[in-house]
């Protein structure tokens, strides 16, 4: 079962290709030269496209982890800090729902592709 890309429409075919981004809740697979022109295109701005796979992604999720967990075991800050420590998951939550819903269904590389 192969993704589609939003911005071309044109099916992705492995992870190697894979960009997957969030814009306000929102989560979509692009080929990673897609991704590119999209934020060429895109003026800067608060709507903009944030990678969620990828290193910057994996980057985000570990230091949103460590906030999370520091928030949730210790009493920083009370009850903001709680409050902080659920916020600090969403990236978590972003980055499982990337990997279980468009990388997992896609192969890790295809050696010979053809163009379609």
């Amino acid at each position: 079962m192969s993704k589609m890309c939003r911005y071309c429409f044109k099916h992705i075919r492995d992870r190697d290709e894979l960009v997957t981004a969030s814009n306000w809740f929102r989560l979509r697979p692009f080929h990673y030269r897609c991704f590119e022109l999209l934020q060429q295109d895109t003026r800067p701005k608060a709507g903009t496209w944030n990678p969620v796979n990828g290193s910057v992604g994996t980057g985000v999720v570990i230091v949103m982890a460590v906030i999370s967990i520091w928030m949730f075991t210790t009493g920083t800050l009370g009850a903001i800090g709680d409050i902080i420590g659920v916020l600090a998951l969403y990236p978590i939550i972003l980055r499982l729902l990337s990997y279980i819903i468009f990388e997992l269904p896609l192969p890790k590389f295809i050696e010979n592709k053809k163009d379609n």
